[in-house]
């Protein structure tokens, strides 16, 4: 599923935690919320995720950081336990549009099409002009046609139309995923 998480720099920009968005004349050190982000860009996700854990034994309900740690551990493929931090999240922050989005992608990624269109929607609701909820809804409906597409065309393998329709929307994936 090409469906796109949340990049972690919108995320920190939203919070006031770039050093750039605050533009002090000194440059102040980074944040342990930065130098998590900064470990995550980087790959260090083992050093990112005990940081983050370290954070959070302080400061349990950091928001900030605890979106990071479900984007490390779906980054470590470990999508049950990123699933949990998400759900969280939308429990104790429901007006935040990121964690149901990010959710919508792991649960896509799994071929749970319905739920993720659901979150998305939610993602939406939660703030309106949120741009990547409504590019990953865009991408999920023509994984959701291709779907549809394939399941007609096994039962009748010899419509030319579904097979034309089939062909256009994995060809419409292939692109979308190149782009990325």
């Amino acid at each position: 599923m090409p469906l796109r998480a949340l990049l972690i720099a919108v995320w920190l920009f939203a919070f006031g935690g770039t050093a750039a968005a605050q533009a002090p004349t000194t440059a102040a050190p980074p944040s342990e919320r930065e130098e998590i982000a900064r470990l995550v860009r980087e790959k260090q996700l083992d050093a990112a995720l005990a940081r983050a854990d370290a954070f959070l034994a302080k400061s349990p309900r950091d928001a900030q950081v605890r979106f990071l740690r479900g984007v490390i551990l779906a980054d470590q493929g470990k999508p049950a336990e990123a699933i949990a931090v998400f759900e969280s999240l939308m429990r104790d922050f429901p007006e935040l549009p990121e964690p149901y989005n990010n959710l919508a992608v792991l649960l896509a990624a799994q071929g749970r099409y319905e739920q993720a269109r659901s979150l998305l929607q939610q993602a939406i609701d939660a703030q309106p002009n949120y741009l990547t909820a409504y590019e990953n809804l865009g991408d999920l409906h023509i994984a959701l046609a291709a779907d549809a597409y394939q399941r007609g065309a096994k039962l009748a393998p010899n419509d030319a139309s579904l097979a034309r329709k089939l062909a256009l929307a994995r060809e419409i994936g292939t692109r979308l995923r190149a782009a990325r």
